[in-house]
């Protein structure tokens, strides 16, 4: 049976399960690849931090992996972007397979490392999602379709935050610092919770799905950061789910994509999802919806991903990294201004009448009717919560909306807006 010899860079939660399961898991992963795997050496930045014992020896110079010429494939395990790319890059260079885990760095670098990879293989399957095979399900088992919709829960921060303020009736902040306490959220949490970190992991599903080139600055992104109660009142009244959904539309020879908090109808099997689960729903021409639900995050699942794609090299597949061998791709982004969707509105106002009135003229004149309203007193008795939702408009139409509603004398907060999918 052949061999080959893997460097890890990065020994963390991940790289270190990845080093165990390969060890406690030999035989099995031996005979699905028909290949035996060898750890050379693990690279980490601090040599003095104390870690697991590991049975290969350790550097603090990733040079020393990316530069033996014993070594066939390299895990890179690491954070950030900038850095990890010059390891990427270096690593094609010197004609090594690579795996990684980052989507940060991916999200910015992804086609540049395609160009530069050639026939090279690239695994990237524990860059979004954790230990669900999204990234094969797309490129491989639904090659045949059109991919017309992708929507995703796939931070598992944010959806244990909305699933504990659903159940336990209790607002944002004091569940944030529950997610930190349980290790669901990092001390500074903003990177999931402003939407970020599924921007990212969208751009990569995108790549496949539809072949398109965006950054995370061409994405529509929102966070979660000022969903109340009220909201969540809202989405009981009205049978809604509330989750933060990263979703990529496929409309005639454009695109959309956005990250946001989204109102689901209660019969969507995604909004069934809750804690710290992930599930993506894609929507294939022919295949129609499939559902894929899983660990979104931790060790053992993310190593699971990234052995995967160990095992995929092993087998000699050779695929295209984002799943397209032509570059000739027609599709565009569509501008966010186009998007269209129906929306909630959460405006707190004077409690005095006339103010419905108001506020219906301007949406009336803008060209946005009302589908359902709802009134909440507030706290302060000489105030009123209005909750209300739209039937379908434009991005556009909804912020020139809302802008005018804002300047009202009798509003007197800004307006929250939450898109509503049908």
């Amino acid at each position: 049976m052949k061999q080959l010899n893997l460097g890890i860079i990065g020994l963390g939660t991940v790289g270190s399960a990845v080093a165990r399961i390969l060890k406690e898991n030999q035989s099995l992963i031996a005979a699905r690849a028909g290949c035996q795997f060898n750890i050379i050496k693990g690279a980490v930045k601090d040599l003095s931090k104390s870690r697991a014992i590991f049975d290969f020896p350790i550097t603090n110079d990733v040079n020393e992996i990316l530069e033996d010429p014993q070594i066939d494939i390299v895990v890179e395990l690491t954070g950030g972007v900038e850095t990890p790319f010059e390891i990427a890059k270096k690593t094609l260079k010197n004609s090594k397979a690579l795996v990684t885990a980052n989507k940060a760095m991916l999200a910015y670098h992804r086609y540049t490392l395609q160009q530069i990879a050639g026939d090279l293989p690239i695994g990237f399957e524990a860059s979004v999602a954790g230990g669900i095979p999204i990234i094969k399900a797309l490129r491989d088992g639904l090659g045949a379709n059109h991919i017309l919709n992708i929507r995703g829960i796939i931070n598992g921060t944010c959806n244990f935050i909305l699933t504990k303020m659903k159940n336990a009736d209790i607002e944002f902040q004091e569940v944030l610092k529950e997610a930190q306490e349980l290790g669901y959220a990092e001390s500074d949490p903003s990177f999931d919770i402003e939407g970020f970190d599924a921007a990212h992991k969208l751009l990569i599903l995108a790549s496949i799905a539809y072949g398109i080139d965006a950054r995370p600055e061409d994405v529509l992104i929102e966070g979660i950061t000022n969903i109340t109660q009220e909201d969540i009142a809202f989405a009981k009244e009205f049978g809604y789910h509330l989750k933060l959904l990263g979703i990529a539309k496929k409309d005639k020879n454009s695109i959309e994509l956005r990250v946001h908090p989204t109102f689901l109808p209660k019969d969507a099997m995604i909004g069934k999802v809750d804690g710290v689960m992930n599930a993506i729903s894609v929507v294939g021409d022919f295949v129609g919806e499939t559902l894929y639900y899983g660990a979104g995050a931790g060790g053992e699942a993310t190593a699971s991903a990234v052995i995967s794609d160990i095992i995929e090299i092993a087998r000699t597949k050779s695929s295209p990294m984002l799943g397209f061998k032509t570059t000739d791709n027609s599709l565009k982004l569509k501008p966010i201004t186009d998007i269209t969707s129906a929306y909630y509105l959460r405006i707190l106002v004077l409690d005095k009448s006339g103010v419905l009135a108001q506020i219906a003229t301007i949406l009336g004149e803008v060209g946005i009717s009302i589908d359902t309203f709802l009134q909440r007193k507030a706290q302060d008795k000489n105030h009123s919560t209005l909750l209300l939702s739209t039937h379908t408009c434009t991005e556009a139409e909804i912020q020139r909306a809302k802008d005018r509603i804002s300047a009202l004398e009798v509003v007197k907060a800004q307006p929250v807006m939450i898109r509503i999918e049908r």
